[in-house]
């Protein structure tokens, strides 16, 4: 008897100091990352084979081939003005669509300054919301102060834990939760950059009402991923404004609770707005379905 109980009590200890490893782990190296991934500025699109892909001028890169489909937007129009008076039809004047066509020009090949404007003014938007916690509650607001004030609330020694403890159980719900964001946000990360490579595109589909659909589409997806940063401030400066004590089991459900908003900020931003979905195990078919 006295061998059976000190056979199950090394197998807990076994199974213990396993999950103390893990979530050392990913207290010491992946909530950093977190931040990094989550708060994004301007500064994503200044990575040297990123800039160019995306091209310096109008003659190398994603610009290259926009300005060609500038071309072909050209001709694609005087042919169907030269068919409209043919079948009587009614078509877009020539002095409208060079208007258009010489604004979203421009606008096209600056679309690399006019993304970079639009990710630093939503990056400093997210700032003064996280710069207001700093100042009220002498705090850092992000990923890393919110695991060690969650660390030292639930009471966790990292010498001692135990995942069948309800501590532990917290411990670990938290530490999947935070790594299902980490997936996320990764994921919401590239597909930034992806719809900055896009924005040329989109800019020139403005030139003809038939391909303007593409460029709603375009920007209501980008609004609906830099929106996450912002919703994710509000939730982080909620969750510091919250005095817990280190014996309360509210406080330690109320983390969670916190927790799991930021992992679901992606599907209330899409019911909200609309947009792309960040989640692992969904697609993008929000984009491909918004003409129809």
């Amino acid at each position: 008897m006295e061998n059976s109980t000190n056979i199950t009590q090394v197998i807990i200890d076994t199974i213990n100091t396993i999950f103390q490893t893990l979530f050392s782990s990913i207290d010491n190296s992946l909530y950093s990352v977190l931040d990094e991934i989550t708060f994004v500025n301007s500064d994503i699109l200044y990575d040297k084979n990123f800039e160019t892909l995306f091209g310096s001028s109008a003659s190398n890169g994603i610009l290259l081939i926009a300005n060609s489909f500038l071309l072909a937007f050209i001709l694609y129009y005087s042919s169907r003005y030269l068919i409209a008076h043919f079948t009587y039809t009614q078509s877009e004047t020539p002095l409208s669509f060079i208007i258009k066509l010489i604004l979203c020009g421009i606008s096209m090949n600056f679309s690399f300054f006019i993304l970079e404007m639009l990710l630093d003014l939503n990056s400093n938007v997210c700032l003064a919301i996280r710069s207001l916690g700093e100042n009220l509650f002498n705090k850092n607001i992000c990923f890393s102060e919110l695991i060690n004030t969650i660390n030292n609330n639930i009471s966790i020694d990292s010498n001692s834990l135990n995942i069948f403890s309800l501590d532990g159980l917290i411990k670990g719900t938290l530490s999947i939760s935070l790594l299902n964001l980490v997936f996320s946000y990764s994921l919401r990360y590239i597909m930034i950059k992806v719809f900055v490579l896009l924005s040329p595109f989109a800019f020139l589909s403005l030139t003809l009402n038939k391909s303007s659909w593409f460029f709603r589409a375009w920007f209501k997806n980008l609004f609906s991923l830099l929106f996450i940063q912002i919703i994710v401030s509000l939730v982080l400066l909620i969750l510091f404004s919250m005095d817990f004590s280190t014996d309360n089991l509210f406080s330690k459900f109320i983390y969670v609770g916190g927790i799991y908003t930021l992992i679901q900020t992606n599907s209330f931003v899409r019911d909200f707005i609309g947009g792309v979905s960040t989640e692992v195990s969904h697609s993008v078919q929000n984009f491909v379905n918004f003409k129809s």
